[in-house]
């Protein structure tokens, strides 16, 4: 694999190899490699993001490589450059790899398109149609609280219709044999015509009372013009998961967010650390999901990882 443009490129089989290798990192997360030792790596990030950089910069530096973080505000895109100038740029000067975050749909497939741009490309997050990597530690996190994916019944709910994050699981979910179902009010909504065969959308009520995963979105302000609700808790009492409807969900349900959260409004305060919530585990998660990326496109993946480590202890 020398890119992750989209989950859509990604079967099934790529996934579980993806999700394994995770795995493996996820259960040495102590442990630091020369992996990438003198190898360059940028994060190019055109919206505003915590926990998608961070993690993305955590991964970099446990495997190894020299990390430079791109300031879209100081950068040449301020005077007309293109990203993909940008990137010819860093990679005429040792780049290997460029992680993109960006709110323009369609990117990626440009890029792709490029016969002179031979760096690694991977998904930060892209406009309103894809977040590969949040879905797939989405995914880690699903098969370690269940101990697989495989007839898991899941509910996504809120601002559906601008989600990224929806539109990688419209894909992931089916692949791996989940049951999809979606729900959130009738302004946020998808277009029912373009959900795949088999996502269903159900009440709210439905929804928590019947999941095994229970993800709440949040309301994406930021990409919907005017005002959508009359407040915060007319919002939340119609389609938040308040502390009334956590107590109909199923004894061995989870309750996930891909953040940032606002407590209050999708999702009661006292649930994103109940029992039940494995929100911050998510969080943990990306950053082995994205050293699996990392190493996988510029190694090999964990066999490289562990004869770095076995050279290391010689």
């Amino acid at each position: 694999m020398k890119n992750l443009l989209g989950i859509n490129d990604l079967g099934k089989g790529d996934i579980e190899a993806i999700l394994r290798e995770a795995e493996y990192f996820a259960a040495r997360s102590n442990e630091h490699s020369d992996l990438l030792h003198g190898r360059f790596v940028a994060n190019l990030f055109f919206e505003a993001s915590t926990r998608t950089r961070f993690s993305f910069e955590v991964a970099e530096k446990r495997l190894g490589a020299h990390v430079l973080n791109f300031s879209d505000s100081n950068s040449s895109t301020t005077k007309g450059e293109t990203i993909y100038d940008t990137l010819r740029t860093l990679e005429s000067m040792g780049v290997e790899t460029a992680v993109i975050r960006t709110g323009q749909n369609g990117l990626f497939t440009e890029l792709a398109k490029e016969p002179n741009l031979n760096m690694h490309l991977v998904n930060a997050g892209e406009g309103t149609i894809d977040h590969p990597t949040q879905c797939l530690l989405d995914l880690l996190t699903m098969k370690q609280h269940h101990g697989g994916i495989q007839g898991l019944q899941v509910a996504i709910i809120g601002d559906l219709r601008y989600s990224r994050v929806l539109g990688s699981h419209l894909t992931a979910l089916p692949k791996l044999g989940a049951k999809l179902m979606i729900a959130g009010p009738d302004q946020l909504m998808r277009d029912q015509a373009t959900l795949p065969e088999g996502v269903r959308v159900v009440s709210m009520e439905e929804a928590v009372a019947t999941a095994d995963v229970v993800m709440m979105l949040r309301v994406q302000l930021e990409r919907h013009a005017g005002q959508l609700f009359s407040s915060k808790e007319t919002y939340h009492q119609s389609y938040g998961l308040t502390m009334e409807r956590a107590a109909m969900m199923k004894h061995d349900a989870i309750i996930m967010h891909p953040a940032p959260f606002n407590r209050g409004v999708e999702i009661d305060g006292r649930l994103v650390e109940s029992k039940k919530s494995v929100i911050f585990p998510q969080v943990t998660n990306g950053v082995a999901v994205r050293m699996a990326v990392i190493a996988g496109i510029m190694t090999g993946g964990m066999n490289a990882w562990e004869s770095s480590l076995k050279m290391a202890s010689c």
